[in-house]
């Protein structure tokens, strides 16, 4: 098992994730912050709303309001900004002047329905406690400050008391997971066990048919979508509502790994193994319906219609994470990679301020028209971004993810160092110092000086989308074969190590199970996916084939701040102006075809994308 090694101690100092991080702290963080003063999220922790007065506060505001104090935190860390910081000590003094005085914190059921406090599980009252837990941790290891701690710290106590001591609650676990990961990490600040506890007693406490409520429900509703239908270590298939069930699994496999729980282990590979293999997309998007916000079976995979929440996509990394320190492995490694580069990164637009909720992997404006008018109640995504939702949870929780990326670079064990991700940087943990220079991912040259190894293992993970590379330690070939996805060289105590990977543009096949890819074939170039816009290509995308052997051009684009990829292609032959139906016509037009990444589409208007295209 591997230790991870965190943000703080990990520097993204240029290339690509260094522009990203920029983007987060100098434009992210405030526009969010700007988007929740003018819906009323900030204003609400006044406590002074009452009946009549606009923005009545929801049950989940104060989740999206400590993902963002949480996002602070970590920016702050390594970037002061009096201004920012000031905005968090305000939020703080305000909690600290309204907690009630046996602890509970919540603006909703404080200010709106206090006769309701933990009577209906799926009101998000535990979900809200896990977040603004998490960002009182964050908040103390940045600045030393504790009064927000102790301010949680007096609320998880008084979550022990009604639900372990007293049971008073209405239900015995949360219908939205989190706070079982948060108390896991109140744990570690505080070396206080009953918080450790807490979290096992949640996690035990699911799928025990008599606290219920929700009944047992279909495959996208009831306990299946609340992950409450088995015992968690009885669970084998990821169902239910996605980013529920992210968190679950993290803190399943944070149990496991403090406890060497092995029947949570166990539980955690089925359910990553299933989740991954059988219902994530190429993108490394999860929940394929807007139903619940779920997984649905395995194999299908809906391009149009994928929900794809980006908190999903982040709750999957923290859970591949946390899956690597348990079984390190590249192949989790690999996981992360196309979430960060794609999945994730499509959610944000180019100028940091807008955000995608969902993910699909095809935009057809002409079919959501359709959709438009045939349904009281359309179910597609948006073709644009917004600045902010009703449902805003995903904002606060990008600015947190890009803040905190460092987290995902390295893992150590008693005889190895793990590179994970690369990304220009540097780092200094366990006596060891490591520096990366490379322009990943527009090409597969890493650069790496390390000091201090005293005979470690240096562990490089080969990517499985990398088929030929070359090695050399000291200028000198290193005859090395990946083990379990990483190249491990012996290191006495320094070295210079370049790793080279070949990063050939790839055409990429899907399951023949997964029916809506039948014949097609995505183009990807290293870790990076790549989509057809109608604004590049024209109207219907579907008609177009990319002719398989044609020869292809890199063409840097400053404006993604990638490479686009320009190629040969071909459309039907055109039927008669003004024809719906014509005999068909043998032969194909022939077709310039630009492909961009994935990440960036959207960028400029509302138009068709595709991801999967036909090939002749």
């Amino acid at each position: 098992m591997a230790g991870n090694i965190w943000f703080n101690v990990v520097d993204i100092t240029g290339g690509f994730w260094e522009k990203i991080q920029r983007r987060n702290r100098e434009v992210t963080i405030h526009s969010v912050y700007d988007r929740f003063a003018e819906t009323g999220r900030i204003g609400a922790f006044d406590f002074d709303w009452t009946e009549g007065k606009p923005n009545r506060p929801h049950v989940f505001w104060d989740s999206d309001v400590a993902k963002w104090m949480e996002a602070a935190a970590y920016i702050l860390r390594k970037n002061p900004d009096p201004a920012l910081q000031a905005q968090v000590e305000a939020l703080i003094d305000r909690i600290e002047a309204h907690q009630a005085p046996d602890g509970y914190f919540n603006i909703y059921f404080q200010v709106v329905e206090p006769e309701k406090r933990f009577t209906d599980r799926n009101c998000h009252e535990l979900y809200c406690a896990g977040h603004l837990i998490e960002a009182a941790v964050a908040w103390a290891d940045t600045t030393g400050d504790e009064r927000f701690l102790n301010c949680m710290r007096r609320y998880a106590d008084y979550i022990e008391k009604v639900f372990v001591c007293d049971k008073s609650a209405a239900f015995s676990s949360p219908g939205h997971e989190e706070i079982e990961l948060a108390l896991v990490k109140l744990w570690l600040k505080t070396g206080e066990k009953r918080y450790l506890s807490l979290a096992e007693f949640f996690l035990n406490e699911r799928g025990k048919a008599a606290q219920n409520s929700a009944g047992p429900g279909s495959w996208l509703d009831g306990s299946r979508n609340i992950q409450d239908h088995l015992p968690v270590r009885e669970q084998e298939e990821a169902v239910g509502h996605a980013v529920r069930a992210m968190y679950l699994y993290c803190a399943m496999a944070d149990i496991a790994s403090i406890t060497g729980d092995s029947a949570l282990r166990d539980a955690c590979r089925k359910l990553w193994e299933n989740a991954v293999g059988r219902r994530m997309y190429i993108t490394g998007g999860i929940g394929q319906t807007r139903v619940g916000e779920a997984f649905t079976i395995d194999y299908d995979l809906p391009n149009k219609t994928a929900y794809t929440e980006t908190c999903a996509a982040i709750g999957l990394a923290f859970f591949t994470a946390r899956m690597n320190e348990l079984f390190p492995d590249g192949k989790y490694g690999d996981v992360i990679e196309r979430i960060l580069y794609n999945g994730f990164l499509s959610s944000t637009n180019l100028r940091g301020d807008a955000f995608f909720y969902e993910n699909p992997l095809e935009i057809d404006l002409a079919s959501f028209r359709a959709m438009d008018v045939t349904s009281s109640n359309p179910s597609h995504p948006i073709a644009e971004r917004v600045r902010v939702f009703s449902c805003s949870c995903c904002p606060p929780n990008i600015t947190r993810f890009v803040a905190e990326l460092g987290d995902f670079l390295y893992t150590t064990d008693e005889t190895t160092v793990y590179v994970n991700q690369y990304m220009d940087s540097t780092a200094s943990f366990d006596g060891v110092t490591i520096t990366q220079e490379t322009n990943y991912p527009h090409d597969g040259r890493v650069a790496f000086k390390v000091n201090g190894m005293n005979g470690r293992t240096l562990a490089l993970r080969l990517p499985g989308w990398c088929e030929s590379f070359t090695l050399t330690a000291g200028g000198q070939p290193v005859p090395v074969q990946p083990e379990k996805g990483f190249l491990r060289i012996p290191v006495a105590d320094s070295a210079e190590i370049v790793l080279t990977m070949e990063m050939p543009l790839v055409l990429v096949s899907a399951n023949p199970a997964v029916h809506e890819d039948a014949g097609r074939v995505a183009v990807t170039r290293g870790p990076i996916v790549y989509c057809l816009e109608a604004v590049d290509n024209g109207e219907n995308l579907r008609d177009i084939a990319l002719t398989y052997g044609a020869p292809a051009n890199l063409s840097f684009d400053p404006d993604i701040g990638a490479y686009a990829v320009e190629t040969a292609g071909t459309r039907s032959a055109p039927v008669p102006e003004g024809a719906l139906y014509a005999p068909y016509r043998a032969g194909r037009v022939p077709v310039k075809l630009r492909f961009i990444p994935y990440y960036a589409f959207a960028n400029r208007g509302a138009c068709d994308m595709l991801v999967w295209v036909d090939i002749k």
